[in-house]
């Protein structure tokens, strides 16, 4: 499907980070918001996630890489970055599904940080009850 078109969208989105992701044909370049992603992302943590797919599926060197992300903490970023590119890779290369599917990467991570209730300290914690 990149043959017709020169590059492929695909959106990631990890609690409040979203990432669009595009993929062109290319040798390997990776940028983040304009800046190199070595440079974006700072951890190991953050930059092991981030390429994940890529690295699964070996097409680290067969395409070029530019995400807009927004939103979110460094890790979440990194992590909406890698469902995105996981989604951009499988409208690419419908032959890489099954290798992206059972890495997870095509699933939506959903779960988000729960809100804080009226009358409490946090999203279940409670002011300490005193009887007298």
């Amino acid at each position: 499907m990149v043959g017709q078109r020169s590059y492929v969208w695909g959106t990631g989105r990890r609690k409040t980070a979203v990432a669009r992701v595009r993929i062109t044909p290319g040798e390997g370049v990776m940028q983040v918001n304009k800046m190199d992603w070595k440079e974006y992302f700072t951890t190991p943590a953050q930059k092991i996630a981030a390429r994940q797919p890529l690295v699964v599926t070996e097409t680290e060197s067969r395409y070029d890489v530019f995400v807009s992300v927004k939103g979110g903490g460094p890790q979440g970023q990194a992590d909406a970055v890698r469902h995105g590119i996981a989604r951009a890779l499988l409208k690419a290369e419908d032959t890489l599904e099954q290798t992206l599917r059972d890495a997870n990467f095509l699933t939506r991570d959903a779960r988000v940080k729960e809100r804080k209730k009226y009358g409490q300290k946090g999203a279940r914690a409670r002011y300490q009850f005193s009887k007298r």
